[in-house]
């Protein structure tokens, strides 16, 4: 069974409509932006399950040809809070050549080396599918058009070797991000661990403080990853074991508080993280607090501005339950 609401209409029957509102426009940003915008799907379920997952990426993955590269986040060892294995498995059949694809790390782990993120991957259970380290044989250009921050983005090089890429998206806080959807997985996952993450972090031999300017480097080192696949990349976010901390803090990461939501997709990066965040918003407010505190203590919610300036699609669209 499905049915179609509007952004306006969910956020009116939410329990913080005003707050969700002031995500995008000019209650966030004190800019109004004059052209109307396109509405684009995103789909919902709350079916958390490998079954749920399997409808919802039915229905956006009419971009996935060729050889598809599935990004996910595959975790610190022993990481509580990744998306499920037996999820992954059960949905790679319905990909076409699909490879699961990561990329080395630059903070202190395991996966800093090839070497050492291989055996990270074998205690995590990633052993049913192949999984390319992207930047295990060096790094790739790719363009940011229109940057501010950045002309190129150095990504792992094997990125070259497929057609189309689809996001599976672990939705979480983020420690400097403030949240990581889709956007941060595509940015930062892609970057090369020596390189393309040191430039999404650094400047120079210092490591940037987060805050809006983290952001919108990491909007325009998504916006690299989008403009190279074009059509052929569609969106997952999973609203699942959502801890205010990143994957990458393994079994560190704080206590989950915020209560599980769903499953979420679209073909438009914009439109399913401003849902992702919408929808958090709109839990009651003990259940959202520490999320929020954690999304809006980092200037989070600029990721969704600057990916809206830059382009990256629609913050309007039709929820569309599955």
């Amino acid at each position: 069974m499905s049915g179609h609401i509007s952004r306006r209409t969910f956020l009116k029957g939410s329990t913080l409509a005003v707050g969700a509102l002031a995500l995008s426009g000019a209650a966030a940003t004190g800019v109004a932006f004059a052209a109307p915008e396109s509405t684009s799907p995103v789909f919902f379920t709350k079916d958390l399950s490998a079954e749920g997952l399997r409808n919802i990426y039915a229905r956006v993955n009419h971009g996935m040809t060729g050889k598809v590269a599935v990004k996910l986040h595959t975790g610190e060892p022993n990481g509580p809070n990744i998306i499920p294995r037996e999820w992954v498995r059960a949905l790679l059949p319905d990909v076409p050549s699909p490879t699961i694809v990561e990329c080395n790390v630059l903070y202190p782990s395991p996966r800093q080396t090839t070497e050492g993120h291989r055996q990270t991957l074998a205690t995590n259970g990633w052993d049913f599918s192949p999984v390319d380290i992207m930047d295990a044989d060096g790094d790739v250009h790719l363009p940011v058009v229109g940057g501010k921050w950045f002309k190129d983005l150095a990504v792992g090089r094997n990125i070259m070797n497929y057609d189309s890429m689809l996001v599976l998206t672990h939705f979480k806080g983020h420690t400097m991000g403030g949240f990581g959807g889709s956007l941060k997985n595509i940015s930062i996952g892609c970057a090369s661990g020596k390189v393309g993450k040191a430039q999404l972090h650094r400047e120079g031999q210092e490591q940037w403080p987060g805050g809006p300017n983290f952001m919108e480097r990491m909007v325009e080192g998504g916006k690299a990853i989008v403009d190279h696949f074009g059509p052929r990349i569609t969106y997952i976010n999973v609203l699942r074991n959502m801890s205010v901390d990143c994957d990458c803090a393994g079994v560190t990461a704080a206590p989950v508080v915020t209560p599980d939501i769903g499953i979420l997709a679209s073909t438009d990066i914009l439109a399913v993280d401003q849902a992702s965040i919408d929808m958090v918003y709109a839990l009651p407010a003990p259940q959202r607090q520490t999320l929020v505190e954690r999304i809006e203590s980092r200037s989070g919610l600029r990721q969704l501005e600057y990916m809206k300036i830059m382009g990256m699609g629609s913050g309007t669209y039709e929820l569309v339950a599955v």
